[in-house]
């Protein structure tokens, strides 16, 4: 007798209404670590009926992005590069000074190396709300509160 259980896939609809909000805190978190598991919460693998080919993730709301940490000696060796398009347009900006400027760029650009390069993690993706301070506007989506 053969006794092997079918792999039950989501459909789309399954999955959109099976969606939940995840709020996590970034204070004193280290960046690495972090976005890792704020990329497997996006895609849905934390899920047992997790299906590569649907958006069966959930949305992740992170709070306190300005109290991140990174490790060593990244926060005076780390750079963010971004290319503008013209001839000698490359622009350089240090992880320290960034993270004084845009706090949220530094999660968000971690987070988003840590997915495929895909149309479908590019939907996934926006699904993720950064916030440098505590507070956020997200309340009307009841979101779980969880720690990391």
């Amino acid at each position: 007798m053969n006794h092997k259980k079918k792999t039950t896939l989501r459909t789309k609809e399954q999955a959109l209404s099976a969606r939940k909000w995840y709020l996590l805190d970034a204070a004193g978190k280290t960046l690495g670590r972090f976005a890792a598991e704020v990329a497997k919460i996006l895609r849905g693998k934390h899920k047992v009926d997790y299906t590569p080919h649907v958006d069966s993730g959930d949305g992740v709301i992170v709070i306190n992005a300005d109290k991140i940490r990174v490790t060593g000696s990244k926060e005076t060796r780390k750079i963010y590069r971004s290319y503008t398009g013209y001839i000698g347009g490359l622009r350089e900006v240090p992880y320290e000074v960034m993270k004084k400027r845009k706090p949220t760029f530094i999660i968000e650009h971690a987070v988003g190396g840590m997915m495929p390069q895909s149309r479908l993690a590019k939907q996934q993706l926006r699904k993720l709300r950064v916030f440098a301070g505590a507070e956020h506007n997200l309340k009307a989506q009841t979101p779980i509160e969880t720690n990391i």
